[in-house]
């Protein structure tokens, strides 16, 4: 396995097409971990023959920019060259400076000896609106001309993406209209609605996209993406850079994967800043939508869980960037049950005293799941993407009952 000390950050992004010698030592030992999932048949096809170095693993097709012989799978042209640069991300950190937190990188040394390494936490739950979404809202939006804005925003989100574009439009007094799923949280609800944005439920999570788009036309709207827009990112993004400027010294960032917005702006910051770190992106269990997209080539549409308590990770599917971004520098993909982020989220709750959403804890989960496999002792930043978790859930978790429309540990 790569040593994490030694090596020198370099100072931007390489283009696609260009791999960094990191990516070139990494991808030999990349693999998927995590439980049988539906789509790990579509990985072994584009992975090599079975018994090969690569067989069975999503090594290949993280690293892969050829058509597979097999199935004749090959990234599509319009998924090629969506890597952020630095230069956009130290743009947008600029941009939005003053205006969000800098928030902070805590120690959790007795939640990191259960998975042996030095555990630090990237705090995005003390960010604007409880999330690190402000920092892609926020970005997008001071990039709109003043006629633009004027016109009015218009997203679809579960709830914090939509709080943060409510946040960020009342900063502007910009109109704002958000889609959200029937059965969202109803503390997110009232949090949108209190930050003056107008709310429109729609009960399909499959055609959350084409409500909003509809929206979109009806009302002549700048559409705001959760995540696969690249001002977005990019905002995202300012967390991975105050991560290299914060703990230079880390060999591994593990990052929750939803759209995807936010592994892809952290990769693209460490693998410019940190190259020896390695990048691992997790996913749910019960709807994973980056493995499946990786073995398809492109983005696909995954069915995901109503009842878990990580509703940030339940987009209907991750976007075009996280899948080029994936493919590049992500180190490997770990998949976590319910379970799991449950009994993370009590130990952040009770031994680091954080108050953590379900996809704010599944980093931890990750860790403590045992599927990670770094050298005892190296630092370790795990992110914590947000904290609007409704008090009725915490409860529950912290009592150890059944979480109101969630699932109780095994």
């Amino acid at each position: 396995m790569t040593s994490w000390r030694g090596a020198r950050a370099t100072s931007s992004c390489r283009p696609a097409g260009s791999p960094s010698r990191l990516a070139a030592r990494t991808s030999r030992s990349r693999r998927f971990a995590g439980r049988s999932a539906p789509w790990l048949n579509a990985i072994r096809c584009c992975s090599g023959p079975a018994g090969s170095r690569f067989g069975s693993t999503i090594g290949s097709v993280l690293n892969s920019k050829r058509s597979c012989g097999t199935c004749g799978s090959e990234p599509p042209p319009r998924i090629r060259n969506l890597v952020i640069e630095i230069a956009q991300i130290r743009a947008a950190a600029e941009r939005i400076r003053g205006r969000i937190h800098r928030t902070p990188i805590l120690s959790a040394s007795s939640i990191g000896e259960r998975a042996g390494v030095s555990l630090r936490l990237k705090c995005e739950n003390f960010q604007k609106t409880g999330s690190f979404k402000p920092r892609g809202a926020l970005n997008k939006i001071l990039t709109l001309s003043r006629e633009e804005r004027a016109k009015g925003l218009v997203t679809v989100s579960a709830g914090n993406h939509a709080q943060a574009v409510a946040w960020a439009a009342r900063q502007d007094k910009a109109p704002a209209v958000v889609v959200m799923p029937t059965g969202a949280s109803q503390s997110k609800l009232d949090a949108v609605r209190g930050y003056g944005a107008e709310v429109i439920l729609h009960g399909d999570r499959a055609t959350l996209f084409d409500r909003v788009h509809e929206v979109e036309r009806e009302r002549g709207a700048i559409f705001v993406h959760p995540f696969d827009d690249p001002v977005v990112v990019a905002g995202a993004g300012t967390a991975g850079l105050e991560i290299a400027e914060d703990a230079p010294d880390i060999g591994a960032v593990i990052v929750p994967v939803g759209g995807g917005g936010l592994m892809s702006g952290i990769a693209c910051a460490v693998a410019a800043m940190i190259p020896r770190a390695k990048v691992y992106a997790v996913e749910l269990q019960a709807g994973p939508g980056l493995g499946p997209a990786l073995a398809a080539g492109k983005p696909v549409p995954v069915p995901r869980p109503m009842d878990t308590l990580a509703d940030g990770m339940c987009p209907p599917f991750v976007g075009e960037i996280a899948v080029e971004v994936a493919r590049r520098f992500v180190h490997e993909i770990i998949v976590v049950s319910e379970e799991e982020i449950i009994e993370a989220m009590r130990l952040l709750f009770t031994r680091a005293k954080l108050y953590v959403e379900g996809s704010g804890a599944a980093a931890v989960a990750a860790l403590l799941s045992g599927r990670i496999r770094l050298p005892r002792g190296v630092p370790v930043v795990a992110l914590v993407s947000g904290g609007n978790v409704d008090p009725a859930r915490a409860i529950a978790v912290l009592s150890e009952e059944t979480p109101p429309e969630g699932r109780r540990p095994r």
